[in-house]
């Protein structure tokens, strides 16, 4: 059988997508305790949840999830990018933190140049060159130079050009990889023409690339040059894996915050994506209730104002996905008013500003799937156990209210009785009671469930005769509130008591009867009790209130059980009566702590004398700490 995380995990885990993404693993107060990619997220974040030997490390890192969250990418780079911009963020304590940037380095062209070369740079400056990237090491930056010269004759040589004499070109220009312009083989306008087109390349639009590698491969395969077209068809992968467009980092120091929204009819969900220093910092996704039909730009725009007015930074560059018509002016103006700074709102409709609203779509989306999903869960296990536990014990109309009671003593001593509530499946503690058992002497649980029944509707009925009497609503009183149904924590004998004591105040309310030994329901007038599969939202909703009820009268029971202890041992010292005994316990706070005490410390006490003092001494040389009562000094 599968290990359970807890609810809240268990969903998350059913629910991850088969996308690639970043995952950030929290620990029990919210710190990001590891960042992850994945091309899968759905097959690598459930890899740390199965019941497998892992590394040390890993297994101590999961020891310490108590949740996790996903970031949605559209490829496996632009993760690997995301990753290591949220590591830097957060500095996740089981991750490898690098100390500097070398690990990120960039292309730079030199536009000041006349014949510009491609050279790699471990960091942007402020020099009028165009920077691309970053790129995963310098590796990457290689292929990306070598993909490049592949179709553009770029020059690789360091000479500062133009020369003064023409040289002798190399053999880059035989084989075709160059124009020359050190021997003149080519005007600065026309090695212009073709770096346009390496710019188009690296900002993106790769079709041209594409296009020409693949003419060439056909052509070759047309000329059954078998294997030059395989190598062709391996360095159009090879281009099309390099170049993918890299949304989640950009190099023009952006500040941008994107956001979208997903709808499935009833509710909307909204996914903010934070941009900062051209880099994917993370999001938030907020749950706009009954939103969910409404027109997408209605909603994106009363969420905007809203969300900017609370106080959150406002970036540079606002993208969303949708704007009422002729509304973008306006709130433009309010963004700028709100900043006190320029700010532009943009809806983008194509190119990488659009991709970046798109995935903060796909975010937006699967936010609401899982919160639908828990939801569901949710609502199968409050109101909807509620629902089946009625239509199980053929109740005509749905038990809203569900009252649970149990009684506890120690051998019949100081016996109290509790009881719990559950309105639409969830426990109302507000509306729980304790009572302390006045006419049975003795453990009879019989009497003392008789008792507790009989105090809780007499004051109830009375309660309501009143409020009805003055046009007030049954709900909001003390006991007023009376339930649709009773759970007794026993077999027929304990609800045979526990009916006859509603039947003598003249309540006729649903109840049964939980029997522990096998989970069986009694019902008080039918012999044969029912079972219900133990899997089932109904049975585990009477478990959890018969459960609560045992919690409830214990923590009470246990409570008065150490007062009177305590105070039942003071109480046999002579000359130490109630203000000497508050007193006592105000400034020792244990009796362990009273019996240690010295002569001085006794008579420094308020309300102590010398007398008073030796007798603790006396009683704590002669009375030793009573045995087996389960109370703690």
């Amino acid at each position: 059988m599968a290990r359970s995380w807890g609810e809240n995990l268990d969903l998350k885990i059913a629910k991850l997508p088969e996308s690639p993404g970043c995952y950030l693993m929290k620990d029990a107060e919210g710190t990001i305790i590891y960042v992850g990619k994945a091309v899968n997220l759905k097959n690598r974040v459930r890899s740390y949840f199965r019941d497998t030997s892992h590394t040390p490390k890993v297994a101590a890192m999961i020891s310490h999830i108590a949740d996790f969250d996903i970031l949605l990418c559209e490829s496996n780079l632009e993760a690997l990018c995301l990753e290591c911009n949220l590591i830097k963020s957060h500095k996740p304590y089981y991750n490898i933190l690098l100390k500097d940037d070398k690990h990120y380095p960039y292309l730079r062209v030199n536009l000041k140049e006349p014949f510009p070369r491609l050279t790699l740079a471990r960091r942007m400056e402020k020099d009028g060159a165009r920077y691309f990237g970053p790129y995963i090491g310098a590796t990457a930056v290689k292929q990306v130079i070598d993909a490049v010269r592949d179709v553009f004759p770029l020059r690789t040589c360091r000479q500062t050009l133009p020369l003064k004499k023409p040289g002798r070109p190399c053999i880059n220009y035989d084989i075709g990889k160059c124009m020359a312009p050190c021997a003149g083989k080519c005007t600065e306008e026309a090695y212009w023409d073709m770096m346009d087109g390496v710019l188009s390349f690296l900002n993106g639009d790769y079709e041209q690339v594409i296009s020409k590698l693949r003419r060439d491969m056909m052509e070759a395969a047309g000329k059954m040059q078998y294997e030059k077209a395989a190598a062709l068809r391996d360095k159009i992968r090879d281009v099309e894996g390099l170049m993918q467009r890299q949304i989640a980092i950009r190099t023009d120091q952006s500040e941008q915050d994107i956001i979208a929204l997903a709808q499935d009819g009833l509710d909307a969900m909204v996914q903010v994506v934070y941009v900062r220093g051209g880099r994917m910092l993370g999001g938030d996704h907020f749950t706009l209730p009954r939103e969910g039909a409404e027109e997408p730009g209605e909603v994106l725009a009363s969420f905007l104002t809203q969300y900017y007015e609370d106080g959150n930074l406002i970036p540079r560059n606002v993208l969303v996905q949708a704007l009422p018509e002729g509304s973008r002016e306006q709130l433009e103006q309010w963004l700028r008013q709100m900043k006190n700074a320029a700010v532009t709102l943009t809806t983008p409709k194509r190119g990488e500003k659009h991709d970046l609203v798109l995935l903060a779509a796909k975010n937006a989306a699967d936010a609401l799937e899982k919160r639908n999903a828990h939801a569901a869960i949710r609502e199968e296990r409050t109101s909807g156990a509620a629902a089946g536990l009625g239509k199980a014990l053929g109740l005509d109309h749905y038990p809203r209210r569900i009252e649970g009671y149990d009684i506890s003593n120690t051998q019949g001593v100081l016996s109290v009785g509790s009881m719990v509530v559950f309105i639409d499946g969830e426990p109302a503690k507000k509306e729980y009671r304790q009572f302390r058992i006045k006419t049975v002497e003795g453990a009879n649980d019989f009497a003392s469930l008789n008792e507790v029944l009989g105090r809780r509707f007499a004051h109830g009925l009375a309660e309501r005769k009143e409020r009805e009497a003055a046009g007030l609503s049954p709900i909001g009183g003390k006991f007023s509130d009376l339930p649709d149904l009773v759970l007794i924590d026993g077999g027929p004998q304990q609800l045979r008591f526990a009916r006859q004591a509603l039947l003598d105040m003249g309540a006729e309310v649903a109840m049964f009867g939980l029997a522990k030994k096998q989970e069986e329901i009694y019902l008080p007038d039918r012999e044969e009790p029912i079972l219900l599969d133990h899997r089932t939202p109904e049975l585990q909703l009477i478990q959890r209130v018969r459960d609560e009820a045992h919690r409830c009268a214990i923590t009470h029971h246990r409570a008065l059980r150490g007062k009177a202890f305590t105070h039942s041992q003071l109480e046999e010292i002579p000359g130490i009566g109630p203000k000497r005994r508050k007193a006592l316990l105000h400034r020792f706070q244990s009796l362990k702590a009273i019996r240690a005490a010295t002569l001085e410390e006794l008579m420094a006490v308020d309300g102590m004398t010398r007398s008073a003092a030796e007798a603790v001494l006396q009683w704590a040389r002669t009375k030793k700490p009573e045995a087996g009562r389960g109370i703690p000094d």
